[in-house]
């Protein structure tokens, strides 16, 4: 394969032309429903669940700053995402953005991690509403069988595969204690990833109806948690602020400032979302307008609330008792405010549907642009004859989500997200930065401000995220990019539509 091959890409100019002559999809998303889109995709699990557990296990209260930190690299990467959302409206976000800057190879890549990092958030935020259904349930007096109500945890999962590799005669070198619970798979966390996807199959319109009206009752949600819980805080509960650094009998360490920085890398998870906005380009109405105001907007306002939230929390209880899957819901209980704990609970039922939701759009809308382009088999690219939506990838997608969600803890799958996420948001500044200077002409309905100063500090602030990750992740990343890489070489680089003008 020539490196022309790998450097091939759509011009901008082309995408543009483009924009009017699509019809896969029908164009029904006004500028609430796209900004609904990219609020319910971000304020979710981040606020009901990761606030709480990131502040127990690594950043105590200062898990504020976590939120901070995180912020503002994903705000520089969100100008940057406005920029391109306003001069490519189409269908792919930043796989599409690559495609016109970077080349083909590089939009592969974006677009196979971004494949994978959508589906994953979809799986986190099922197991995380599946903790507050589970509390809800329990308030009525019902209860799951214990093999249902949680997948299982690390150490089950490495002694059933430590079991199936000895049954083939390989012996592991450090055998793992059978499990002493009978947690074995999260029946409610699949069957909601399932329930989106049939959601998602049908019309778009209606499915953004709904998450619009969805968005609105977890805003209020969240806006009880900070007004109610203002009254109760003590503030010897911040204090120390930021707890000194410890290490747990593995060698593990917790808090410090380093803590604060793993913090802000987990809960990055939860200040990025806006993207899947701009994966329905082509089912905006007046994409170009709207698509830019939407990402900007629905940052700022989730911005506000988590920080806001974090603060609530810590300051209401100590921060080491935020552990659970349903901390704020936990924390509501433990003073004495039951009722608060029920209407936060069914807020958050109902309002993380919206994540859901969100992030299943985006990763449906990215495998469909990557099969029209060739990529990967275009009979993914096929939109249903009566619905207009992607409903082949959307079912797969609701499948796979629905076996991770059923399976894995909420903490394995999380680290897994954010590397891919960061990854591309890299990708989006420099690309910004380059298409400055190779077309500094073009029209740009939105220009990053400051873009010398902000995309730079972009990249460096995922790269200073990525950093605090814990080792593990960075290889099953390395795993999921050469598995991509084997299907880019031995398929996509062959039957790609901009394969015949390169031939030769």
């Amino acid at each position: 394969m020539s490196l022309a091959k790998f450097l091939r890409h759509k011009s901008v100019e082309q995408l543009q032309a483009e924009v009017g002559q699509r019809k896969d999809f029908r164009r029904v998303l006004g500028l609430w429903q796209l900004t609904a889109i990219g609020i319910g995709g971000i304020i979710g699990v981040g606020i009901f669940v990761l606030a709480g557990q990131q502040a127990a296990l690594n950043a105590g209260p200062a898990v504020a700053l976590s939120f901070i930190i995180a912020g503002f690299g994903s705000a520089c990467a969100a100008l940057c995402y406005a920029e391109f959302a306003g001069l490519i409206p189409v269908t792919g976000s930043a796989y599409t953005y690559g495609y016109a800057v970077l080349g083909e190879g590089a939009a592969w890549i974006i677009g196979w991690d971004l494949l994978l990092e959508y589906a994953l958030v979809v799986a986190v935020v099922a197991i995380g509403w599946s903790g507050y259904v589970q509390v809800l349930l329990a308030t009525a007096g019902v209860h799951l069988p214990e093999w249902a109500q949680k997948s299982m945890s690390a150490d089950t999962m490495k002694y059933y595969w430590q079991q199936g590799m000895a049954s083939v005669g390989m012996q592991a070198a450090h055998p793992v204690a059978a499990p002493t619970d009978s947690h074995r798979f999260n029946v409610i966390a699949a069957g909601v990833s399932l329930l989106v996807a049939v959601l998602l199959s049908v019309k778009t319109e209606w499915g953004a109806r709904l998450n619009t009206v969805i968005v609105g009752i977890k805003v209020l949600g969240v806006a009880l948690v900070i007004g109610v819980g203002a009254f109760f805080i003590n503030t010897a509960n911040w204090h120390p602020f930021v707890p000194e650094r410890i290490f747990d009998d593995k060698g593990v360490g917790h808090f410090g400032w380093h803590g604060v920085l793993t913090g802000a890398s987990v809960v990055f998870f939860a200040v990025f979302g806006y993207d899947t906005l701009t994966t329905a380009a082509e089912e905006a109405r007046n994409p170009q307008r709207d698509l830019p105001r939407a990402v900007l907007l629905s940052l700022a306002v989730a911005m506000v609330l988590y920080i806001a939230v974090s603060l609530v929390l810590t300051g209401i209880v100590p921060y080491a008792s935020l552990s659970g899957e349903a901390s704020v819901s936990d924390a509501f209980n433990a003073i004495g405010l039951p009722w608060i704990s029920n209407v936060i609970a069914v807020a958050a039922v109902i309002g993380v549907i919206s994540v859901l939701f969100a992030f299943m759009l985006g990763a449906a809308r990215i495998w469909f642009a990557l099969s029209r382009d060739g990529l990967l088999p275009a009979w993914f690219a096929r939109v249903h004859p009566r619905y207009g939506t992607p409903a082949r990838p959307t079912m797969i997608l609701g499948i796979f989500t629905a076996v991770v969600a059923g399976l894995l803890p909420i903490g394995e799958v999380a680290e897994l997200v954010n590397i891919g996420t960061l990854s591309a948001f890299i990708l989006i500044c420099a690309s910004v930065l380059v298409l400055r200077v190779r077309k500094p002409e073009l029209e740009r309905k939105f220009r990053t401000p400051a873009v010398w100063f902000i995309a730079p500090l972009g990249i460096l602030f995922s790269l200073a995220l990525i950093w605090g990750l814990p080792w593990i992740t960075f290889e099953r990343f390395a795993i999921w990019m050469a598995l991509g890489l084997i299907v880019y070489f031995t398929y996509g680089v062959r039957h790609s539509k901009l394969n015949a003008s390169t031939r030769g």
